[in-house]
């Protein structure tokens, strides 16, 4: 067998390389992703196969740039590791027909086991969670209530000028520990899901954390065994289903979607049960003694430089008026993340 001559790279040795560049493709993809708005230059890759002339400078620049990646995934895993929500994008359930399904519901299994009363989701507080997020401070929510007036065209957009119905049918459980009404098959979902990544988009355009890791189901929760923490020592570990059997299939009643809010999760809920609520869009004509922002909050609007006019259309916001700030210390569009999708 012939030697290959001095300084050459035998046939085996290019295939492990090979094999070993294919192994870390990903992770080069991913760094080369994180690193193009970066103020380097771009990275020279070297092909391990051949004999080439690379700069010096080039191959500190690599180190460099592989050691800011590193830092900028530690940061963002830091930062996700602290990710609370306290915020979130509600659609309001105003359909008095779902409502008292749901309550004929929540009746007959507390006629089964009383003690999940504390586990009931409260009159008024029927929604569907479009987005969850977290909003540090008062900044912060002005902040918010901006990214909610420019969510508002897009959604027009995806309705082009139509009704969005959601129909609401059977109930289901996540783990046996939420207790929710489902939304039935159509496409309506798919109208939702749009909406969905629209605000989940436009809130991380802002800098904001926003969405869960897990993939979004809308769905009509009513009750919670989180809520009841101590019932766990009692025996109470789960949702039987034998409670909510004679409701598999029951149809509750549709709902228009007209207005969709930002609400507050630990701010104390308004005297009709309902969420303490930020500021709203509203996508149709409100329906009369919905639940929602009380109309002193009505109108609100942000202390900061909207790519919206001010104010909009009549239709355009339906709660509060800002407290005016001093400035603008949140983030702002200096400090975005990447938005998905």
């Amino acid at each position: 067998m012939e030697r290959p001559g001095a300084g050459a790279i035998n046939s085996n040795e290019c295939e492990n390389v090979s094999r070993e560049e294919e192994m870390s493709e990903e992770f080069e993809a991913d760094a080369m992703d994180s690193l193009k708005d970066m103020p380097f230059a771009t990275i020279d890759i070297k092909d391990d196969c051949e004999i080439t002339d690379v700069p010096h400078i080039n191959l500190e620049r690599s180190k460099e740039n592989e050691r800011i990646s590193k830092d900028q995934i530690k940061k963002r895993k830091k930062k996700q590791k602290g990710y609370q929500p306290n915020y979130f994008l509600s659609i309001p359930i105003t359909n008095k027909e779902i409502t008292r399904g749901i309550k004929i519901l929540q009746n007959a299994i507390l006629q089964q086991d009383e003690r999940l009363a504390k586990a009931m989701t409260s009159d008024g507080s029927f929604h569907v969670t479009l987005l969850v997020m977290q909003l540090l401070n008062e900044d912060e929510v002005n902040l918010g209530i901006g990214a909610l007036l420019e969510l508002k065209p897009f959604i027009e957009e995806i309705l082009q000028g139509k009704e969005l119905i959601l129909p609401f049918q059977g109930v289901d459980t996540f783990g046996n520990q939420v207790g929710f009404v489902k939304l039935a098959e159509g496409h309506h979902i798919n109208l939702l899901l749009e909406i969905a990544e629209a605000a989940k988009r436009t809130f991380q355009e802002k800098g904001f954390m926003a969405g869960e890791n897990r993939s979004f189901k809308p769905h009509l929760t009513f009750m919670k065994l989180s809520r009841t923490p101590w019932l766990r020592r009692k025996g109470v570990k789960k949702i039987d289903p034998k409670f909510y059997e004679k409701f598999i299939s029951h149809r509750f009643g549709e709902e228009m979607v007209h207005r969709i809010d930002l609400c507050s999760m630990l701010k104390k809920k308004q005297s009709n049960g309902y969420y303490h609520c930020e500021s709203s869009i509203v996508i149709v004509s409100a329906v009369p003694g919905a639940p929602g922002c009380p109309p002193e909050d009505r109108e609100r609007k942000p202390s900061v430089d909207l790519t919206v006019p001010w104010p909009p259309d009549a239709q355009a916001a339906s709660c509060p008026l800002p407290r005016l700030l001093a400035g603008n210390r949140g983030r702002g569009s200096g400090s975005r993340l990447r938005p998905t999708g």
